[in-house]
């Protein structure tokens, strides 16, 4: 397991704290389609020693998910960003299929160890959800699941090859919430049953999974975490090491060492499937002195995942 940092800001400050905690790999939000951005960002990234590993966040997809106008041209698009992290050596794209677009909360200033703020899920009363993370589900029109699927297969069938020629894998993230239904809104990634249904749509090893721990110990199914890092041992291209308490319809977000997973026993998992992936610490804690102006994304909790991480993988490693 490569250990891998998304830092915020990017900048060359963030980038040598990254290389000085022993970060190995470096996560870039979506750079845009042109190859002499993605370009640069790599070569900053080099220059602290570092590998820009993955790209994730902020990859346009709404239009191919629902089908609605202007999904042709957002998946040439698309097709044009795995091109380009091929020509750049860029190995892992990661995406979602969440039709409203990212990650929701109700919260995102609820206290955790020593006051630090975490988001929070509370969808036990759907009539009062509010998103506090941006999407307009009032403006939106449902894409029932059925249509999700067939989007998907025939995404899949436009992108995968393109994928394979670029060599480039890539990584479905699940829902988050891990939800059938959010505000009339049917989703398709809220249980393990769904990537089964994922890695047969199209089987090729480009199309990968990103197994984030958190959405998938959020699940109203009570995973064994560990043995699901193994059953999907095989298609994993990326992790998010991150952790829960509780489940849906509530739950909210842990430091690695509070939450409700063992995570010994999933780095242990990873390391004897013998995954040589990259895995990063997805949202964590904010810390006194930070803002909180962007939840869970904030550096002071990343540098203390990365080397509880670390230390996670030095112990699986000597036994």
């Amino acid at each position: 397991m490569r250990i891998a940092l998304l830092v915020t800001p990017f900048s060359d400050e963030t980038l040598q704290i990254a290389a000085q905690i022993g970060a190995e790999e470096i996560v870039s939000i979506y750079p845009g389609l042109d190859p002499a951005d993605l370009r640069e960002i790599r070569r900053r990234v080099e220059s602290w020693g570092l590998r820009l590993g993955v790209v994730e966040r902020y990859v346009p997809t709404l239009d191919f998910i629902h089908g609605t106008e202007g999904a042709a041209r957002q998946i040439e698009d698309f097709k044009t960003l795995i091109r380009n992290l091929g020509e750049e050596g860029v190995p892992v794209l990661c995406y979602s299929w969440m039709p409203d677009d990212d990650w929701q909360r109700t919260a995102l200033d609820v206290k955790e160890r020593g006051g630090a703020l975490v988001t929070e899920f509370d969808g036990r009363d759907p009539e009062t959800f509010r998103s506090v993370t941006g999407f307009d589900y009032a403006a939106a029109t449902p894409t029932p699941a059925a249509k999700l699927w067939d989007n998907l297969e025939y995404f899949l069938n436009e992108v995968i090859p393109v994928a394979e020629d670029a060599g480039v894998r890539l990584a479905m993230h699940p829902d988050d919430p891990p939800l059938p239904s959010l505000r009339g809104q049917d989703r398709i990634f809220f249980n393990a049953e769904a990537f089964d249904r994922l890695v047969t749509l199209v089987d090729s090893p480009a199309n990968g999974i990103c197994f984030c721990q958190g959405s998938f110990a959020s699940c109203a199914d009570d995973y064994d975490i560990p043995g699901l890092i193994r059953r999907f041992a095989p298609h994993l291209v990326f992790a998010h090491f991150r952790d829960v308490v509780g489940k849906v319809p509530h739950f909210r977000e842990a430091f690695q060492d509070t939450g409700k997973t063992d995570m010994a026993a999933c780095m242990k998992a990873y390391v004897e499937s013998g995954l040589d992936i990259p895995i990063r610490p997805d949202h964590v804690p904010t810390l006194v002195g930070e803002s909180n102006e962007f939840p869970g994304y904030h550096l002071l909790g990343r540098l203390w995942a990365v080397g509880y991480m670390r230390g996670l993988r030095e112990a699986v490693r000597m036994g």
